[in-house]
Order: C-alpha cells, then sequence, then structure tokens
C-alpha cells in the first residue's frame, strides 16, 4: 500500500501532427522521457464515477471555483486481481489541482470501491485518502460512468523533475462494459492526427518553454477529456432520439 499526492498547476493544449512532433523534438532537448515510455507510449486506463444524472461531469464543465471527481486508473490492462491500481480524488481550486492517490491492488480497489472494506495493509497514510474518498462517496451516490484510456508519453525536465510534460492521443471511449479489466476499446474521442498536451508544473512556466511554444503556434486551453466525453454522450442521444422521432 503506497500514497501519492501532487499539488501543481496544469495548462492543456491541442496539438496536430506538425506540432506535436516539433514539440516532441524540441522540448526534447532539455527533458527526459519518463521510464514507462522506453518502448515509445504507454496505456493509460480509467474509470470515472459520476453519479446516475451525472452530477459530477456537469459541475465539473460549468467551470467552478472548486470541484473534485473520483477516478480508478491503471497502466495497462490489469492482468488479474493482484495487478497495481491507483485510485485517485482529484480536486481543483481555483486553477490549482491537488491529486490525492492511493496504490493498491485490482481486487482491494474493486473490494473497497464495492463494500467500503479497506486493505488490510494500508497505512495511516494511506488510511487518510480512503477517509476523504469515503467523505465524497457518502455525499455522492456515484457509480462506474465511463471508460477513457489513450496512449501517453510523458516527459520531465532535466533540471526538474517537478516539471512535467505529456502527450496524450488514441484516446477511446465508451459508456458500458466499465471494467478496467475489459481492455481497451470504445469510440475516439479526438479528430485524427490530434494530440493532447498537458505541462504539469509547481511554478512559472520556464521562459525557455513559453518561447518554444510561441513559436510552434500552440495556446493553453480549457479542455477535460471526461468533461468532452460527456459532452458527445449527450449528443448521442440527442440525435437517437431524433431518429426515434422520425
Amino acid at each position: 500500500m503506497a500514497l501519492q499526492t501532487f499539488k501543481r498547476y496544469e495548462d492543456k493544449f491541442l496539438l496536430d501532427r506538425r506540432q506535436y512532433e516539433a514539440l516532441l523534438n524540441r522540448l526534447g532537448r532539455f527533458m527526459d522521457l519518463d521510464s514507462h515510455c522506453r518502448g515509445g507510449t504507454y496505456k493509460i486506463c480509467n474509470i470515472y464515477f459520476d453519479t446516475v444524472n451525472n452530477d459530477i461531469i456537469r459541475h465539473s464543465i460549468s467551470k467552478p471555483y472548486y470541484k473534485e471527481k473520483l477516478r480508478l486508473r491503471s497502466y495497462g490492462t490489469p492482468e488479474n486481481d493482484n495487478s497495481k491500481v491507483f485510485l485517485e480524488l482529484k480536486k481543483k481550486i481555483g486553477g490549482v489541482v491537488n491529486k490525492r492517490r492511493v496504490i493498491t491492488t485490482y481486487g482491494e480497489a474493486k473490494k473497497y470501491l464495492e463494500t467500503g472494506e479497506k486493505p488490510a495493509d494500508a497505512d495511516e497514510l494511506s488510511l487518510q485518502v480512503f477517509r476523504e474518498i469515503d467523505w465524497f462517496l457518502q455525499n455522492n451516490p456515484v457509480r462506474p460512468a465511463a471508460y477513457i484510456s489513450y496512449d501517453r508519453v510523458a516527459m520531465f525536465a532535466k533540471d526538474n523533475p517537478e516539471f512535467r510534460l505529456t502527450f496524450d492521443s488514441n484516446v477511446e471511449t465508451r459508456r458500458s462494459d466499465l471494467f478496467l479489466g475489459a481492455g481497451s476499446y470504445g469510440q475516439q474521442l479526438l479528430e485524427p492526427d490530434t494530440f493532447i498536451m498537458e505541462i504539469k508544473i509547481e511554478d512559472a512556466l520556464p521562459m525557455n518553454v513559453a518561447r518554444i511554444l510561441s513559436e510552434e503556434g500552440a495556446y493553453s486551453r480549457s479542455f477535460s477529456k471526461f468533461g468532452t466525453e460527456f459532452r458527445h454522450y449527450l449528443l448521442s442521444k440527442k440525435t437517437e432520439k431524433e431518429k426515434i422521432a422520425i
């Protein structure tokens, strides 16, 4: 059982392939690839939780000062109940992201989410995060709502490992078969040759990075994978109703 906490700013960018390849090359000169990237990209799989009426994501996309969401994450599809997963409570307060997560097994995570029973080997710091998740669950009657997976390239600055940069592509989503163990498949969220770049940093963006982004025409914008998935879901439901009416 392990605990990880993060507190940082996160800026997102939507890139075309030319921008992606240019930035990967230029920024890569003073950044190192994450250890997970030894084979190129690596797969991140998520189950997002929401209420029956989608209250969590509806609140999130309204751009409030404070918002939070719960997700279960794995790196690649879990092979069995002993595979490592991450149960995360992500909060955003006035633009600052605070992520609290416990690292546990897939089996223990499922048992906790189904029954509330915490892993027997959880230490006090992990139990504190579980108590925060308990509070969230008590105030939000959530259930698995959406599966979202993507391929990621991650880098960190050679002189500052807290400065991280990620590129996500091949974003697949679905609202059925909501189990990490079911594998990665679903509808494509992005247009072809589109990449999501995310800068994660504790302080101000380094001037050399800001200059490169400007030269490549990359500008930050508000973007949420879960929020975009929800908008697509609403559009598909509207289309279905129109077809029935016809």
